[in-house]
């Protein structure tokens, strides 16, 4: 049971408000959380006005559940009451005599986990209330409807929380099947973490057990977690040299796994998660050391009132941060130059497959002089070689991720593996079945590769609507219409890809999908040249934009939420946002014989012919499309007709006209046609 404390009415009004703040007390200690004898008093109070409530209400026969822990939000709910035909979300304010707009939300966002997440509440009204025991002005509630959903978020102090109770009883009819608290406490719990939650959990807690069972369809991630351990401690008891390499398909639950073997429940002194994607480190460094520093990710970091008392705790989090979230390019060039090995025995390299072939990795910039010799797989195990006896390279391969020159593939890995002696590989077949040579890992099973297809991930996690989004978008991007449409009828929640032609329409309706805490933000191409013209030009740039965009919140205008500024593939790639808008331009069109890929280069578009160039431009949509963990909401501006004497070549409508029919084609919803879902309610902006 994820409740710290649970009853019935009647067993509620048979104890004391001491005897159940005692439970809770213990219940917090055997976590080791830190207690406060406030905390203690704000317990007796809470019990004392919920066994008021149940006695004017006659809830005896109510389940009241204290405490609920919330694996995503990394909080706990204060109480849950459990009606014979509502469940109540409770958030108490003790002492408080106003209710801020961020209580609101924080309250919502508890009600929507619960319906999106708690297997018990997804066929009952949801009502979340925050309780502010000492406010003397509270609205009267908004009547409920009796249908399943989150309702808008009630207010109530300690007088006035009984009557809401028993009005909630008058309007809501007694249903065909009455709520069943004891087993709604028994019911799963199957979060689905995005990746800055379940990096904090895991840093955290240093336990994956919990989020490894997201959902009931994600035994495919509990299996290759299994399997990467299985492969470390054999290797490490036999003291050998191992590559893992683990594959998966977009949103799977790859860097998960990554995560897992730095800071999870088998990790060891001596390993890194090392990646080329820069905001990526920023972001998760930054979201990591404000977790371990105790300061509210939720509300944003610039937000949280403690942020300056806990300036110490945050430093020492961000040295631990860096420590164990490292960039994989500056990580090579210092150890280049070394003779000796790192203190790193394991390290996980992510997206392996993009890592920087030899004269990319030699090529000098403006901005440094490279220290590189060979590719970066090469440098890569001649650096973890240094190490006597066992070393570890745990290697994350994104198919279809692959958006930039220079990137030298799977082969180039295997080539490596061959000529280095001592080292061996784990790979699931896919390694070796992809239609792009450079993509394979080798054309037959070479004596150093073990195959093993548990490290193959093959359920996206990232939707938490539907697992068929990342078959949908890979059958549109393949050209599949027919493929694509089936795959969209068997999302039985609705397809979560919608579409409008409108700018403002897409902004409103990012705002409307995304209530409570929710986190809204739209993407870009970086070959989206021709938006400028639609005045949404601006996009991140360096890695402090990033932390900014994906951490702070609204009314912060750097947040993601704010709508004005977009991420390109470079800054996204690998995290991800509650619901997407995706802004559409012509640098990837389709016509007859499918898509094509474009450059805008001087005043006009040229069609690129490179067929790997074109790739780069396809999986760059591939990694757009794949960034919501609900709704995409996909921007095809309108355009410039051809008929209008200021016509704009650059922005022809008719291939913005074609790109959106064939989107709609393929199962996309129009934006207009879409009902307002059960979620939606005021945001903080709008409380």
């Amino acid at each position: 049971m994820r409740a710290w404390f649970a009853c019935t009415g009647t067993e509620l009004l048979a104890l004391t408000p001491d005897s159940v703040a005692g439970v809770l007390a213990a219940n917090q200690m055997s976590r080791r959380l830190s207690g406060e004898p406030a905390q203690l008093h704000a317990w007796k109070q809470q019990v004392e006005i919920l066994q008021h409530c149940v006695r004017a209400a006659g809830g005896h026969g109510w389940t009241i559940a204290l405490e609920y822990d919330l694996l995503r939000l990394e909080r706990r709910i204060d109480a849950v009451v459990l009606t014979d035909r509502a469940i109540v979300v409770l958030e108490f304010k003790v002492g408080a005599r106003a209710i801020a707009r961020s209580d609101m939300a924080q309250a919502f966002d508890y009600g929507q986990d619960l319906f999106d997440f708690q297997a018990g509440s997804r066929h009952h009204p949801i009502l979340p209330a925050v309780v502010a025991t000492c406010c003397d002005d509270v609205p009267a509630m908004q009547p409920p409807l009796p249908i399943p959903g989150v309702h808008p978020v009630a207010a109530a102090n300690a007088a006035s929380l009984p009557d809401l109770f028993r009005d909630l009883q008058a309007v809501l009819p007694t249903p065909a099947t009455k709520l069943d608290g004891a087993a709604w406490c028994r019911a799963p719990y199957r979060p689905v973490p995005s990746i800055i939650e379940a990096a904090a959990t895991l840093f955290a807690r240093n336990s994956v057990a919990e989020i490894a069972a997201a959902r009931a369809d994600t035994d495919n991630l509990t299996v290759t977690t299994a399997a990467i351990e299985r492969a470390l401690h054999a290797a490490r008891e036999a003291g050998e040299k191992v590559v893992i390499f683990v594959t998966g398909i977009p949103g799977a639950g790859k860097t998960l796994c990554g995560l897992n073997v730095v800071f999870g429940e088998s990790r060891s002194a001596g390993s890194a998660f090392l990646t080329g994607n820069a905001p990526l480190v920023a972001v998760l460094r930054e979201a990591l050391a404000c977790n371990r520093a105790g300061i509210d990710l939720a509300l944003g970091p610039s937000a949280d009132p403690m942020r300056r008392q806990l300036s110490a705790k945050l430093r020492q989090a961000r040295h631990e941060a860096t420590q164990a979230l490292q960039n994989v390019h500056r990580f090579l060039a210092d150890n280049a130059g070394r003779s000796a090995a790192p203190a790193e025995r394991m390290i996980v390299f992510d997206e392996a497959q993009r890592a920087w072939d030899a004269d990319q990795a030699m090529r000098d910039t403006q901005r440094r002089k490279s220290t590189l010799s060979m590719s970066e797989p090469a440098h890569t195990l001649e650096i973890m070689g240094r190490h006597d006896g066992f070393a570890a390279v745990v290697a994350l391969i994104g198919n279809g991720q692959e958006i930039n020159t220079g990137e030298a593939g799977l082969r180039e890995w295997g080539e490596v593996i061959a000529r280095a002696p001592g080292w061996r590989a784990l790979a699931p077949g896919r390694a070796l079945g992809a239609a792009d040579p450079v993509q394979r890992l080798a054309d037959a099973a070479p004596p150093w590769l073990t195959l093993d297809d548990a490290l193959d991930l093959t359920v996206s996690l990232r939707s938490v609507r539907s697992d068929r989004a990342a078959q949908w978008v890979d059958a549109v991007l393949r050209g599949e219409r027919g493929e694509a449409r089936r795959a969209a009828a068997g999302m039985t929640e609705g397809v979560p890809f919608l579409l409008t032609r409108s700018l403002d329409e897409a902004r409103r309706a990012l705002r409307r999908l995304t209530p409570g805490l929710r986190r809204a933000g739209f993407v870009r191409s970086s070959g989206a040249r021709r938006l400028r013209a639609e005045g949404f030009d601006a996009q991140l740039m360096g890695t402090d934009e990033p932390v900014a965009w994906f951490l702070e919140r609204w009314p912060d205008i750097r947040a993601s939420d704010a709508l004005e500024v977009a991420a390109t593939e470079y800054a996204c790639q690998g995290l991800e946002l509650d619901t997407v808008g995706l802004a559409w331009d012509l640098d990837l069109r389709h016509g007859r014989q499918g898509w094509h890929a474009c450059r805008f280069a001087g005043t006009s578009w040229q069609r690129v012919c490179n067929a790997t160039e074109a790739t780069y431009v396809l999986n760059t949509y591939r990694v757009l499309l794949t960034r919501a963990r609900y709704e995409t909401v996909i921007w095809v501006p309108r355009g410039s007709d051809a008929q209008d004497p200021w016509h704009d070549r650059t922005r022809d409508a008719a291939e913005f006209d074609a790109i959106a029919a064939y989107l709609l084609a393929c199962g996309a919803q129009p934006l207009g046609s879409i009902a307002a879902p059960a979620r939606d309610a005021p945001t903080p902006a709008l409380l």
